[in-house]
């Protein structure tokens, strides 16, 4: 007979063997990894579960054991596995002495059950068999950690998972069912569904994976990390799928939307002149969640990956030709090191605020909720132990019980010591500021925790300051002079100016200048803000000059969802138009948007696509769609390379090139010069002001007019021994409205065109 592991590459050497006799038949039904059992002959009369405790027998329906056929449709398996106690450290699976050792955290339950699956040449069959190994608590449990080690087992080719029982009290926090075999929380890797938006296997399990046979990733001999200094970042937030996903890529199909495809179009990124990408969440994510049953929003795909399943493992369905986990590990790897090679920084958008597993109302039990929904999640047990939902998607992550701690902080440090990542974002990171009962806390131990922690030192940290519970904590987040913040002030305030509102002159100049007022504390700097005017969730800049109104009706929410203070102004028609004065307004616009981003002192961050002007056609909250709506189309950025991209390219380029723009303190009086007289006049929505260059009296003077008529200004003198070059007249068409060696500017007076800005240098 077939042994249901093979015998090579097995681990360990002990006693405890666990031989299936001639009688026992392990084998699926109908590839649901729920409904699979131990079939026991008749002949066998041996066999019996009380002979064999770790042996746990399923029937077809709960409760009820199997009494097959002498000649089953299963395939007949014998398996010789032996097994110990095993350690309760570290979590997830290790590569022990004796075997393979599996530990688990769950301080509430009452039986713990291993589930083991065969992958035959990587390739899932949901028709391969399934060994069940009850843990004992008396040999297997060491405080909350249930633990066994296994020889017997392959170092790869095994899925595996957990079916985990405990008290049925739901009022006190409770949500155990055996009959789900549950994710590990530290698999390293997790097999699901292999291709993307796949409808066909939809209700796939997901299990854990492990691969000790393949030699380390070679990171190279001449490899280095970027290690950018954070003043010098010009960040590009992107989705790994929708940048190669659209087949204008005119990549190969099978590398479409995958991190390979991200390698073939780093000469973009070169282009544009970003030197870090902050990729929306690549870890693990069901992105058919919203079709597991009928609902409004069950026609969408979630591309946008907002939704964790673990926290290690890297999302499987990015690797080429539907590779699954081992190959998006690898892949991912290359994709980092290709990056690093080209000088740009990757840092991970990351979802700890909550998990895929949903409300009590709809819920989705894949891991944690099964293992100890009291311990991982944040509970109103005054109210029948129900969920808070500070995070807006029905769960929050008890992110400050130690036992969670842990874990984001072992997820972490994952990321950096295996896949050299350089830093996070964290969704949603007020939730991270609270207490287990939701309460806010002035010290968060886990925001110090990752402040402080030697692993995660090198790292850039960015926190979103705001959940939907409303903790905004912009210019207040708890820091430890490490955080940066996204700067939400700076989005609103930058995005009024242009558009024209009043009484916001003062704004654009505090904005502009670093934000002061929200981050001249202690030993905090200017590259403390995150300085965005668009991002992945809202319009894009396109669309923030085309639209008044959000446009979400294909989402299914009646409009229901999405911001409706976008700030936004469509220039005089809702939507797309024929005319081109509209269209002309809307180009100087977004060029304006752009270059008060590249002159403001602290980090910019761009949005994937701006550089040639995506439309989501007014779709302010577009994560569902995994189609042209979010994917980047390569086709209309060539039709825009020589006006819209190369403006972008440009200005990106010339931040770069003037340390003035990129000051590691804040600024003082010697180093701005503000033309204004008349702060208090609401009605002024102009703005000028001149930055000094003490060292090489290299000055820039900017000015940005959002009145609808033409302003007349006094050009100051440019220093002793210079002469002023105009580099930006965002009104005047490609290629001249960005030079930037400039083009000499003799006058003393400048006629600034409605809705436009410009920036002048003094060079010899």
């Amino acid at each position: 007979m077939e042994s249901l592991l093979p015998s090579n590459h097995c681990r360990g050497n002990a006693s405890h063997s666990l031989r299936l006799p001639s009688g026992i038949r392990v084998g699926s039904s109908k590839g649901n990894f729920s409904s699979t059992w131990v079939a026991i002959s008749k002949k066998d009369k041996q066999i019996n579960p009380v002979n064999y405790p770790c042996l746990k027998v399923y029937g077809k329906q709960s409760g009820e054991s199997v009494i097959e056929k002498e000649e089953p449709i299963m395939s007949e398996v014998e398996s010789r596995l032996r097994y110990f106690p095993g350690n309760a450290s570290p979590l997830g699976v290790s590569d022990s002495e004796n075997g393979i050792n599996f530990a688990i955290f769950s301080r509430h339950a009452s039986s713990v059950v291993l589930c083991l699956k065969y992958i035959d040449g990587c390739i899932v069959d949901s028709q391969l068999e399934l060994v069940e190994i009850a843990l004992d608590p008396s040999n297997n449990r060491t405080g909350d950690i249930w633990h066994i080690c296994v020889e017997g087992l392959p170092g790869r080719e095994v899925l595996y998972g957990y079916r985990i029982d405990g008290p049925k009290e739901w009022e006190r926090g409770h949500r155990y069912d055996s009959s789900v075999v549950l994710l590990d929380p530290y698999a390293k890797l997790v097999s699901g569904r292999n291709f993307f938006g796949d409808v066909t296997d939809k209700n796939c399990n997901f299990l854990g994976t492990y691969d000790f046979d393949s030699f380390p990733f070679d990171w190279g001999p001449d490899y280095n990390l970027p290690n950018i200094p954070e003043n010098e970042l010009v960040i590009y937030e992107m989705n790994v799928r929708a940048f190669t996903a659209d087949e204008s890529s005119g990549l190969d199909p099978d590398i479409c939307g995958s991190y390979l495809g991200v390698i073939e179009k780093i000469p973009h990124l070169l282009e544009l002149g970003v030197n870090a990408v902050e990729l929306l969440p690549i870890f693990e994510f069901d992105e058919l969640e919203f079709q597991r049953f009928p609902n409004p929003r069950d026609h969408m795909v979630n591309t946008w990956g907002y939704s964790t399943i673990n926290f290690f493992a890297p999302m499987g369905r990015y690797a080429s030709r539907g590779g699954g986990p081992l190959a998006a590990s690898f892949e991912l790897k290359q994709m980092i090191r290709a990056l690093h090679n080209a000088g740009i920084e990757v840092i991970l958008d990351v979802v700890y605020n909550h998990t895929n597993e949903a409300d009590d109302k709809n819920p989705y039990t894949t891991s944690f909720r099964g293992i100890d929904n009291k311990v991982y999640y944040m509970l109103d047990l005054d109210n029948n132990a129900q969920l808070h939902n500070f995070s807006g998607c029905g769960n929050t992550l008890n992110c400050n019980h130690p036992v969670v701690m842990d874990l984001i902080l072992d997820s972490l440090r994952h990321w950096v010591t295996e896949y050299h990542v350089d830093g996070f974002r964290f969704d949603l990171a007020s939730v991270l500021c609270r207490d287990t009962d939701g309460t806010p806390l002035n010290a968060p131990p886990l925001i110090k925790a990752i402040a402080k922690d030697e692993v995660l030192s090198r790292c850039k940290i960015i926190a979103e300051p705001w959940d939907c519970g409303g903790l905004y904590l912009v210019g207040r987040f708890p820091n430890w002079d490490r955080w940066a913040e996204w700067n939400g002030k700076y989005r609103d305030d930058i995005r009024r100016f242009i558009k024209g509102d009043g009484g916001m002159k003062g704004s654009l100049a505090t904005r502009v200048s670093g934000s002061a007022d929200l981050y001249q504390v202690n030993k905090r700097k200017p590259y403390h803000s995150i300085n965005f005017v668009i991002a992945h969730d809202g319009f894009t800049l396109y669309d923030i000059v085309s639209y008044n109104c959000k446009h979400n009706d294909a989402n299914g929410e009646k409009g229901r969802d999405g911001c409706n203070d976008n700030f936004s102004w469509n220039c005089g028609f809702e939507g797309e138009v024929d005319d081109d004065n509209i269209n002309s307004l809307r180009s100087r616009q977004m060029k304006n948007f752009h270059m008060a981003l590249m002159i403001s002192q602290g980090v910019p961050m761009m949005l994937m696509g701006d550089e040639y002007a995506h439309t989501r056609y007014g779709n302010n909250n577009s994560y569902g769609h995994d189609t042209a709506i979010n994917h980047f189309q390569w086709g209309q950025l060539e039709s825009k390379r020589d006006g819209h991209f190369r403006f972008f390219s440009e200005m990106i380029k010339y931040r770069h090139n003037h340390h003035i723009l990129r000051r590691t303190r804040f600024l003082t009086k010697n180093d701005v010069t503000w033309h204004e007289n008349n702060w208090e006049n609401l009605e002024s929505k102009f703005l000028a002001f001149t930055l000094h260059d003490e060292k090489h009296g290299s000055d820039i003077y900017v000015a940005f007019n959002a009145h609808d008529y033409f302003v007349e200004v006094v050009i100051p003198p440019p220093p002793p021994m210079k002469n002023w070059y105009r580099v930006v007249d965002t009104n005047l068409e490609a290629p001249k409205d960005i030079v930037p060696d400039g083009t000499l500017f003799s006058g003393s007076r400048y006629n600034i065109a409605p809705y436009s800005s410009i920036l002048l240098e003094a060079k010899p």
